[in-house]
């Protein structure tokens, strides 16, 4: 009779420290039981459109999800595409450029998952811009002019084009003059050896701020753009459990960003309730001050999601161009379907 209570005590106390270990168990452990822990390697730039990532990485969102993120710092954007297709890394993040397609013509494999970044209408990312004394005060006024952007194939040369065949006009009109890098292009608009250039926020806050320049126009309200995104090498792709989690990951921090950076009352982009925080995570990874930050957040879509019908419209615009040696289907590199499931995992 004594065994039994003794037997009964111990059985309860065994029950007792069960359940506790189960009340412990946190967010990461419940979301990482349904498929294994993995490692992905992330290769970016230092841009304030990777937001979405440094903000999953702080917050602890891809943990959450069983994903050890190591980011891979890159200087340029073609390489972070060539190391996705080659398998060299798992995801990139990075603009979508003619280089890119040229990829794919030729036989390299890679996804387009998700958006990083868009022009978008109301919302400051990349403006034309003219010297402060300029004459010119229209697109229109272009034709026989020199235009500065960044290297030809660019997300600029795109963007140069399709703002001159808004209004009429086209690359044959004007001269597209390479500058490499973007402050190549601040430095040539302030010693006016262009009539205009194409830049990004916050540099084109920057140059009206400090009186060298002034915005004719900007992408945005002109067309919707997508000028850049997140790839997945086709293997991470194939690998749908670990891929569709990282999506989850991706999708939390794109809504964390737009709450607090993106939303608009009366018109105006409003700070959210995490606005600092989420300035002083960007800071963080990009080595920039943050009142240089705050001086323009690109736009992106809430979810993340892919502006996909434009990435047929870019490749069509590069091969009218000559920048691609030749068409692409684009449904085989646009997969929208991973960050759908994740969507309909996290309830959106």
């Amino acid at each position: 009779m004594r065994k039994n209570r003794i037997f009964a005590l111990v059985a309860a106390f065994v029950l007792v420290f069960a359940l506790a270990g189960c009340g412990k168990k946190d967010e990461k452990t419940e979301a990482a039981e349904g498929g294994s822990k993995a490692k992905v390697d992330i290769g970016m730039l230092k841009l304030t459109s990777s937001a979405p990532l440094f903000i999953a990485i702080e917050k602890g969102f891809f943990e959450e999800e069983g994903i050890t993120p190591n980011v891979k710092w890159f200087e340029a954007a073609q390489p972070i595409a060539v190391a996705t297709a080659s398998g060299d890394i798992q995801v990139g993040a990075t603009g979508i450029t003619a280089g890119l397609y040229n990829m794919v013509a030729g036989g390299e494999k890679l996804q387009i998952v998700a958006d990083k970044g868009r022009e978008h209408e109301g919302y400051s990312s990349t403006a034309l811009l003219v010297p402060a004394d300029s004459s010119i005060s229209a697109v229109e006024e272009l034709k026989g002019k020199k235009i500065g952007i960044t290297q030809t194939g660019s997300t600029y040369h795109y963007m140069a084009g399709r703002l001159l065949e808004e209004h009429g006009l086209s690359t044959a009109d004007v001269e597209l003059v390479p500058l490499n890098s973007i402050p190549g292009l601040m430095e040539t608009l302030q010693s006016k050896n262009v009539d205009a250039v194409l830049l990004n926020e916050p540099n084109v806050s920057r140059v009206v701020k400090e009186g060298y320049g002034k915005v004719v126009a900007q992408i945005g309200d002109e067309f919707d753009y997508q000028t850049s995104g997140i790839f997945f090498s086709q293997k991470f792709a194939d690998d749908e459990d670990v891929a569709v989690r990282f999506m989850k990951a991706y999708a939390k921090a794109t809504q964390y960003y737009y709450d607090a950076a993106l939303q608009k009352e009366n018109g105006e982009v409003v700070p959210g309730e995490n606005y600092d925080e989420v300035i002083e995570i960007i800071a963080k990874y990009t080595d920039q001050e943050p009142d240089l930050i705050k001086l323009g957040l690109p736009y992106m879509d809430r979810d993340g999601k892919l502006l996909s019908s434009d990435i047929q419209t870019q490749v069509d615009w590069y091969v009218k161009e000559n920048l691609i040696d030749s068409s692409i289907d684009t449904s085989s590199i646009v997969n929208t379907e991973l960050l759908e499931k994740a969507l309909q995992q996290l309830g959106k």
